[in-house]
């Protein structure tokens, strides 16, 4: 990788694409009952060098339907909007990282 920095910007959105995912689920289980939203813990997956596929945490706290089911359409639709806007933005920041090493090689071939 070309720096710590940009490892730690690549493992926060393969946390962001992973989170996308469960998200998805969560929306296509929002009828299915006894169903229990699903999200990931981002500080401690973020913290775990190892890597790795993340683990879920089951939410706690939602509003609980008759059926069992605490999906809100809503929270998840937030939630989506959410993690494409943070993505969009750690993936800029990795292309400008990419572009400050691309230059630096540059600029040692004209020396």
């Amino acid at each position: 990788m070309l720096d710590p920095i940009a490892g730690q910007l690549e493992r926060y959105m393969d946390l962001l694409s992973a989170r996308q995912k469960l998200v998805a689920s969560n929306i296509a289980n929002a009828d299915t009952p006894g169903y229990h939203t699903q999200d990931i813990d981002f500080q401690a997956e973020f913290q775990n060098a190892a890597g790795g596929p993340p683990r879920t945490v089951e939410v706690l706290g939602l509003k609980v339907k008759n059926d069992g089911n605490d999906v809100s359409l809503d929270r998840e639709s937030r939630l989506l909007a959410e993690n494409a806007m943070r993505f969009q933005l750690a993936s800029s920041l990795l292309r400008t990282q990419i572009s400050a090493v691309r230059s630096a090689i540059q600029e040692g071939k004209s020396s």
